[in-house]
């Protein structure tokens, strides 16, 4: 089916969920690791903080996150809609 035709069903968005989800607690971890894995593991927090959350960069933080697991999902759905 089309992707237009599959938005419109209530089951599509449930299962968009179902794959984002996961999806997107793997990316939050794998980019935090990826950028201050040092800083996590010696346990300072703070560095975290500043390079990743603090003067309003958790929305630059998250809403790159959310944007690319949304198109994955939708992506995986569709292609798996039959």
């Amino acid at each position: 089916m089309s992707l237009i035709n599959n938005i419109q069903k209530g089951s599509f968005w449930i299962n968009v969920l179902k794959v984002g989800t996961p999806f997107l607690i793997i990316v939050a971890v794998f980019s935090l690791f990826f950028k201050t894995g040092g800083a996590i593991f010696s346990g300072d927090f703070e560095t975290v903080y500043n390079v990743h959350f603090a003067n309003k960069q958790w929305i630059r933080f998250w809403l790159s996150k959310i944007v690319i697991t949304l198109i994955y999902s939708i992506y995986i759905v569709n292609k798996k809609t039959k």
